[in-house]
This record gives structure tokens, sequence and C-alpha cells, in this order.
């Protein structure tokens, strides 16, 4: 029971670097105010915010 909290955090927490890193240094064209929302939203919403960012914006690229 333990195992599956901690890795669902795991899970969380990195979905939250990777949307914040990723605002940070790929999306330059992003206003700052967008920047902060999707940083917000990243760390209260961390896996939610990931697959909604990736749908957003990484499949909007290829």
């Amino acid at each position: 029971m333990n195992f599956g909290i901690s890795l669902i955090g795991i899970i969380s927490l990195l979905a939250a670097i990777w949307v914040v890193y990723d605002v940070i240094t790929n999306n330059k064209q992003l206003s700052s105010s967008t920047k902060i929302l999707w940083i917000v939203f990243a760390i209260v919403f961390n896996i939610v915010t990931a697959i909604v960012y990736f749908l957003v914006y990484k499949i909007k690229k290829t």
C-alpha cells in the first residue's frame, strides 16, 4: 500500500518538474503570465497538468 502511494507521489513530482522545466526552457514564445499559470498549475495539479500540457504544446509541434 505504501509503495503505491509513494509511486504516485514520485510520478506527480516528475510530472510537475517536467512541465516547469519545459515551460521555462522550450516555450520562449509564451508570455510571462502564461508561463506563471502553467507553473502554478503544474505544482497544484501535477499529472493532469502534464497531460494537458503535452496535448496542447507537444503534439501541436509535431
